[in-house]
């Protein structure tokens, strides 16, 4: 184990609270997580009957804020964990909290499948998102109007596209937000001049986009992720406030295991290691 901790974030060692235990773990946030939660759990579950492990969305703020207060284990974010998050757990546990990557992901923005646009700069993308660019025909498409799709704030994805897309500006007014990754996938495959975003795994019935760089068309496949081609490749997060131990740890533990890890594959993410 020493291999897989050697690279964490590890705060002072505190106990757990009374809201953790024995025999019981609890998984809560990010909803491009909340799958791959709930299939590692069913698995683990199967091998370790005794062990009772729930899994639940709501968003990687959600999930972090649980962590603060005390009603979950284990956060699951798709984001990195704030400085101001960090100092709150400070605050009330002494500690910053442990990250523990678990899988990985690429940001995959969506267009309804019957749109002829493949490609767009991570800068046209920007331009969509915060308003400047409103017509499918500045993009090479049709004389349309474009229907923007985003996550609500308390998601890590919409965090990361805040951050990595849209450099820190805020989305455009017009930006109508779902309350899921498989939300937006289900408007933008009804709505044909729409775009949206979420995980790679949630990509089903509509058009992946390709990030164009220089004179390449980069598409969000699992090389091109797994090595950081993609440039809107990430990793997805564990958070708790301490070192895992008991049933936390032999669930981390099967998460990270070969196993584990084709379970990633098989939900359509990518293995962290």
């Amino acid at each position: 184990m020493k291999a897989i901790f050697g690279s964490l974030v590890i705060g002072l060692l505190l106990a757990l609270p009374l809201s953790a235990h024995a025999g019981n773990v609890t998984v809560k946030g990010s909803d491009t997580m909340v799958i791959l939660g709930q299939r590692w759990a069913e698995e683990f579950m199967k091998k370790t009957p005794a062990t009772k492990v729930q899994v639940t969305g709501g968003g990687s703020g959600v999930g972090l804020a649980a962590l603060q207060n005390g009603t979950t284990e284990i956060a699951m974010s798709s984001r990195e964990i704030k400085d101001a998050e960090k100092q709150k757990l400070r605050a009330r546990y002494n500690t910053t909290g442990v990250e523990i990557p678990v899988a990985k992901d690429g940001v995959t923005f969506y267009v309804n499948e019957g749109n002829p646009v493949t490609a767009l700069t991570v800068e046209q993308l920007k331009g969509i998102y915060v308003g400047d660019i409103t017509n499918w025909k500045q993009l090479g498409g049709p004389d349309a109007p474009i229907i923007i799709y985003s996550r609500e704030n308390s998601s890590g994805t919409y965090v990361f596209v805040k951050d990595h897309v849209l450099d820190g500006d805020d989305y455009a007014a017009s930006a109508q937000t779902l309350p899921g990754t498989a939300a937006v996938v289900n408007a933008v495959a009804k709505e044909k001049n729409s775009i949206g975003y979420g995980g790679a795994a949630y990509a089903k019935g509509i058009k992946e986009l390709k990030i164009k760089k220089g004179n390449e068309d980069i598409a969000p496949t699992a090389e091109n992720i797994k090595t950081g081609k993609y440039p809107l490749s990430r990793d997805l997060y564990f958070y708790l406030r301490n070192k895992p131990s008991g049933d936390a740890k032999t669930f981390i533990d099967y998460a990270l295991s070969p196993e584990g890890q084709a379970v990633v594959t098989k939900v359509g993410y990518f293995p962290v290691k």
